[in-house]
């Protein structure tokens, strides 16, 4: 029987001097021993709130419950009965608001790890990847593409894969993964032990990619049907398109979008001197938001080397950020600015950034977010001086899908419109992910691919 007073099995992690200067991954994550001692924390409840909190309900006590008989095989057989990305979604996953955010164990204390115990699993069905038995797959004669390959699209294509389908994934970067390989920092996510063996792991169930190919202008979705002989297209191109704030100097040298700076760094190895990205390596960065996204480009600039700032107009309770990620930039020196907000970046007479004129804000009545609008202080002008200034207030998606497909439905957003299993206001087109729900985060992502193999699969077999 778990024992209710028994301490949480801390992740051992670099200390944070030393990472705060490389990009190597911050957890070491969980030993066989320490996973197992943490796995024999948990209450196995007969009414478990960990799995209605997940966004795509993995049986959360059974894997638990089979790491404690030292059956990793039998825990990531219960994983992936739910999820295609375990050791992704272990370690981005804002699990203090889901899964462990509603373990019982957290009312008096603390919450079994959840997520590093996925990671665990995920991990070692990585290093046992060839001794893991694999699905029989008895093929059909029916095609389907899919645009974008990050966690939407990655999780759609395994399920579909496994239903029988011939599927084909296009992508517009050279590099496959999506948001996992241009928006998360090594650190966070490392790309070729964890995000390169997720795919491999897509590929060997007959999945195919194609990079460089931007669906809309290399060919549109009509192409895919007509031209192509496609049965069916779900759209997962996420949501790249970054949004500003439309102040004063926003066009200066030295002014990014976080999309702009975290592609730079993570998908080109901007960060690696033995490739020749340029990135604008500032001495004092100040980036604006409060989200993840926020997090990662903050904690980038200051493993590049600059005094690195956040700045954002809530107080720390409202950060949308994850707690570990805000813990963790703290640890590393991270500056936090908060109920700031910019009205001004300034340049010098040649064009480049200087400093960023910012007002004080107090919080007033809850807005729609729920969250408690702030409210500009009268006369409380004052000026950051700073070379680099970025841009973290979230993305929509590229307008060019919409653009080149008739009949396609977006809001006034520009996400597609699609229902709960991802079904669009064109018959066969399916999208699910961020190019829905704008900016959010993995394992919905992943959830929405799913849900949407499934409505794939009953589209054409009812046509059939």
């Amino acid at each position: 029987m778990a024992n209710i007073k028994k301490p949480r099995v801390r992740v051992r992690e670099q200390d944070p001097a030393v990472r705060a200067c490389n990009f190597e991954e911050v957890s070491h994550g969980y030993s066989a021993e320490e996973a197992y001692e943490e796995a024999t924390r948990c209450l196995n409840c007969s009414k478990p709130r960990c799995v209605a909190a997940c966004p795509v309900h993995i049986k959360i006590p059974q894997f638990i419950y089979h790491i404690t008989e030292h059956d990793e095989a039998g825990a990531y057989a219960v994983i992936s009965e739910d999820s295609s990305l375990p050791s992704v979604c272990g370690r981005v996953c804002p699990q203090e608001k889901q899964c462990e955010g509603s373990c019982i164990l957290g009312i008096k204390g603390e919450p079994v790890a959840c997520g590093s115990l996925e990671r665990y699993v995920g991990d070692w069905a990585i290093r046992h990847q060839n001794e893991l038995p694999q699905p029989q797959i008895t093929r059909n004669s029916k095609k389907v593409a899919l645009i974008g390959s990050g966690p939407a699209s990655l999780a759609c294509a395994s399920d579909l894969a496994k239903f029988g389908y011939e599927v084909k994934v296009f992508e517009a970067l050279h590099q496959l993964g999506g948001v996992l390989v241009y928006g998360i920092p090594e650190f966070r996510l490392p790309k070729e032990g964890v995000v390169e063996k997720e795919v491999e792991r897509v590929k060997a169930l007959g999945v195919e990619f194609e990079n460089d190919v931007v669906v809309g202008r290399t060919f549109t979705i009509d192409d895919l049907f007509d031209k192509m002989g496609y049965d069916a297209v779900f759209i997962g191109s996420g949501a790249g398109l970054p949004k500003f704030m439309g102040i004063e100097g926003e066009n200066l040298n030295g002014v990014f979008s976080a999309n702009e700076y975290l592609t730079r760094a993570n998908l080109m190895h901007a960060y690696d001197c033995e490739y020749d990205t340029p990135i604008y390596l500032g001495k004092r960065v100040v980036v604006v938001g409060g989200g993840n996204v926020a997090m990662d480009a903050v904690r980038t600039a200051k493993r590049l080397g600059a005094e690195a700032y956040i700045v954002y107009r809530r107080s720390e309770a409202e950060l949308p950020a994850r707690a570990e990620e805000v813990h963790h930039a703290k640890q590393e020196g991270i500056i936090f600015k908060m109920l700031t907000n910019p009205v001004k970046i300034l340049g010098d007479e040649k064009g480049t950034v200087i400093g960023m004129e910012c007002v004080e804000m107090e919080l007033g009545e809850p807005d729609a977010s729920g969250r408690r609008r702030p409210v500009e202080k009268p006369d409380s002008n004052f000026v950051i001086d700073c070379d680099v200034v970025i841009m973290a207030l979230g993305t929509s998606p590229n307008p060019l899908i919409k653009q080149t497909t008739k009949g396609l439905d977006t809001n006034r957003h520009g996400c597609v419109v699609a229902d709960e299993e991802g079904r669009t206001s064109r018959p066969g087109v399916f999208a699910g992910g961020d190019t829905v729900t704008g900016a959010a985060t993995v394992i919905l992502a992943m959830g929405a691919g799913r849900k949407a193999a499934k409505a794939i699969h009953e589209y054409l077999s009812n046509k059939e």
